[in-house]
């Protein structure tokens, strides 16, 4: 096997004489000195425009202008510079109507407990075993002034697994609370059921 070393002893004078070769070969040429002699200048013109030539009969109707039936109308006559909109509006006659009714003002401030947020509970993974179709827990609660849920209760249960899930989803509900002559009150008993089905 040739190592680096012997590689450049045995390639560097092979490569001074190819260089010396092309070295004399090209210093040769140069000192021929032959003119070379160019032909006549040959140029060719190309015209890639085309040429139309007019008829006196084409010309003639080219340049007839189109002559109108009627003059165009005036432009419309503005009397105000800020061309605002008109906002005169007339009122009809408004009908008499004869019943004696009292329609309040549409406004009750007394309201009851409605629910805002209520985030579905967690199917707990540890009643799957035991589980039917529909397991249903009902919750009886508080809602304090705040809308806040408080003192939640199970009242009845198809599997006694779910209760504990069925109260942690309760607590985080909110509500819009009770309210009284317009102050904001405690709702006490509001009942609800929970459904919690498989999913397939």
């Amino acid at each position: 096997m040739i190592t680096g070393s012997a590689r450049i002893v045995t390639g560097l004078p092979g490569a001074f004489v190819v260089t010396s070769l092309i070295f004399l070969l090209l210093a040769t040429v140069i000192s021929q000195q032959q003119d070379v002699v160019l032909d006549e200048d040959r140029s060719v013109q190309i015209n890639v425009t085309r040429q139309l030539d007019d008829t006196s009969d084409q010309a003639a109707q080219d340049l007839e202008r189109p002559v109108m039936d009627q003059p165009p109308p005036p432009p419309p006559m503005v009397s105000d510079p800020s061309f605002r909109p008109n906002m005169n509006v007339e009122m009809g006659a408004l009908p008499d109507m004869a019943a004696d009714l009292d329609i309040g003002s549409g406004f009750n401030p007394d309201r009851d407990a409605q629910p805002l947020v209520r985030i579905p509970p967690q199917y707990p993974q540890r009643c799957i075993r035991s589980a039917g179709d529909v397991e249903t827990v009902v919750v009886e609660f508080n809602v304090t002034p705040e809308g806040n849920v408080v003192e939640p209760r199970v009242l009845s249960t198809t599997n006694a697994c779910f209760n504990r899930a069925a109260m942690r989803a309760v607590t985080r509900w909110r509500y819009q609370p009770r309210v009284v002559e317009g102050v904001a009150q405690s709702r006490f008993g509001v009942r609800t059921a929970i459904d919690f089905r498989m999913e397939e």
